[in-house]
């Protein structure tokens, strides 16, 4: 679709001049891609805590940060495959070293190793593929996600906390990191913060754990807005209902905090009469758990019509 064409049906949206996604992964990735439309004005602030498939092989074997999800987002972003995000996409197969591995992972990685701050180093990939939308590392030194749970257990390791079967207590990270700078200033700039959809424990919830990305969004003038999943996510997340992870929210961010959610039209929802709730279906009609497009721009640009009126 013509980018003139996308974005005059949000006028809303066309009116801001700075827009932050926050999550990880597939989730974010999805956000980033409905909002493309708005070039340099859109940020996605994405977690490096992930620690599996290829990037936690990378990383067990070679330290560093987790590039799979900043890696995504940039591949989500172009909507249009070229020669060049194909490449940056490429999975190989078959035995051996590479088996399995990404190639856009071991060019992040590669260039990190050239010791390239990793946000220059996304920004020429960026250049690489044309992507006009920003993407920030939450931090810029290695870091594993770890939940405590009731018993007093500390499990450390994203795929670890994913399998648990039980709600922990509370996330933290190991160790505690600074965010990016850049992170800190887009946040303060913006004047709508997105959160989620995607996996909550693990792609929503470890950039909130820094103190100053959670502290930045508390004070922000932004309207800030929650996007639920279309289906229940499996793992202990999955056992949480949406009021339980406002709470969660609430807990990094501060009470009344939040300004609105969208969500699906069969979620039960007993939420605070300050949080505006829109329903709506959002299901791509070739996947239905997966977020459209075109539905999700649509459904943003029209929550925050709501919270301007």
């Amino acid at each position: 679709m013509p980018e003139q064409k996308l974005s005059s049906r949000h006028p809303y949206l066309n009116k801001m001049s700075s827009v932050v996604a926050i999550g990880g992964g597939h989730g974010l990735g999805r956000v980033l891609s409905s909002l493309a439309f708005l070039g340099e004005r859109l940020t996605g602030l994405v977690a490096t805590t992930d620690d599996g498939g290829s990037t936690g092989r990378i990383r067990s074997q070679h330290g560093g940060i987790a590039w799979g999800d900043l890696r995504n987002c940039l591949t989500q972003i172009i909507i249009k495959p070229t020669v060049a995000s194909a490449l940056f996409e490429y999975r190989f197969g078959g035995v051996g070293e590479l088996a399995g591995h990404n190639l856009g992972n071991l060019i992040l990685k590669a260039l990190e190793n050239m010791k390239i701050r990793p946000l220059e180093g996304i920004n020429l990939v960026r250049e690489l593929l044309h992507v006009r939308a920003g993407l920030i590392p939450m931090s810029e030194s290695p870091v594993h996600l770890a939940a405590q749970l009731k018993s007093g257990v500390t499990i450390v390791g994203e795929v670890s906390v994913d399998a648990l079967e039980e709600i922990p207590r509370n996330l933290l990270l190991i160790p505690k990191v600074s965010a990016t700078p850049e992170a800190i200033d887009i946040v303060k700039k913006a004047e709508l913060i997105v959160l989620g959809p995607g996996s909550f424990l693990t792609s929503i919830m470890p950039s909130l754990l820094i103190d100053e990305i959670s502290s930045a969004i508390t004070q922000s003038n932004a309207k800030l807005i929650f996007i639920d999943n279309i289906q229940q996510e499996s793992g202990p997340a999955g056992s949480l209902s949406l009021a339980d992870r406002i709470e969660w929210l609430e807990t990094r961010i501060g009470k009344n905090r939040l300004n609105g959610i969208i969500t699906v039209p069969t979620t039960y929802n007993d939420l605070p009469e300050n949080i505006t709730v829109l329903k709506q279906i959002l299901s791509d009609d070739e996947v239905e758990y997966r977020h459209d497009r075109n539905k999700l721009s649509k459904a943003i640009n029209d929550i925050v019509e709501l919270l301007n009126r």
